[in-house]
């Protein structure tokens, strides 16, 4: 029996419609309506379009949103200063510099100075080790929209094996640790693993976010298995995910598509950060 659809697609329009009841409430009751800032630089294309998703996704859920948009040759110092004109506008509650970044520019010395209760990308450092020590923060979106999809399965998560591939610090290790939160037993593969597979059908919710097109097969996948795939790759023209969606889910007991799955509730947990910060801010 095929494995039943996380459908991304389904979950972020359900969200949105409780945020937007939310942001509601919050202009009604306090006279705030949260406010997100992009900044763009540069001329990328598919920064472009993620951008544009994020306005619309603003608009659907009654928010403030701007987009800076500076030349692909700002300098370290402008990018800088724009970010901080960011963190003293009240009118903003959360702040987001759209990566990759031109690659004179320092990603790690920009996230930096974004204010860390207006960082909504969750990447600050000082949000990472609140994570780290399970203390309250703001989590990087594409993790905590995965964990979200995960607990609408209603499968009880304590002490389940849990395998995440990939160790990246936007999505691999912050998964590990919401999972770590949620009482699972979790194993980080990545690069270095041996017997990669070995591994991978022990696993009752096994994450792939290796940026490898199809390459979790059916054969790496445990019966009945929750199997949440955070991959984007452009195959042929065609955009495919991590894990052989095909195949994988006449194994899989649920199983997320690409696209349709988690790239849907980014972008929606995006706006939860954003939420959630302006909220605070009315503490």
């Amino acid at each position: 029996m095929a494995a039943q659809l996380l459908d991304g697609k389904v979950m972020a329009a359900q969200l949105r419609e409780e945020i937007a009841q939310r942001v509601a409430a919050l202009k009604a009751e306090k006279g705030i309506t949260p406010g997100l800032a992009v900044i763009l630089v540069g001329d990328d294309p598919a920064s472009q379009i993620y951008v544009k998703n994020k306005g619309i996704g603003c608009q659907q859920t009654g928010m403030h949103s701007e987009t800076i948009r500076m030349p692909a040759e700002t300098t370290q110092a402008a990018l800088e200063d724009e970010i901080r004109r960011l963190n003293a506008d009240p009118a903003i509650h959360g702040i987001l510099v759209q990566l990759p970044l031109p690659a004179h520019l320092d990603e790690a010395a920009a996230l930096a100075v974004i204010a860390p209760e207006k960082d909504v990308d969750g990447f600050h450092i000082q949000n990472a080790g609140c994570l780290l020590n399970g203390l309250p923060g703001v989590v990087a979106c594409t993790p905590s929209g995965a964990l979200e999809m995960i607990r609408r399965t209603g499968v009880d998560l304590n002490g389940k094996e849990a395998v995440v591939v990939g160790r990246s610090n936007i999505v691999g290790k912050p998964m590990a640790l919401l999972l770590l939160q949620e009482n699972c037993t979790v194993t980080v593969c990545h690069s270095r693993t041996r017997d990669l597979a070995a591994h991978t059908r022990q696993a009752d919710i096994l994450v792939a976010a290796v940026g490898r097109p199809r390459f979790i097969t059916a054969d790496m996948v445990k019966p009945g298995a929750i199997v949440i795939d955070v991959g984007i790759n452009r195959v042929d023209g065609k955009v495919v995910g991590d894990v052989d969606f095909d195949a994988v889910r006449e194994v899989a007991g649920w199983i997320t598509p690409v696209p349709g799955g988690v790239g849907r509730m980014t972008i929606t947990m995006l706006l939860a950060n954003t939420l959630q910060a302006a909220e605070r801010s009315a503490l």
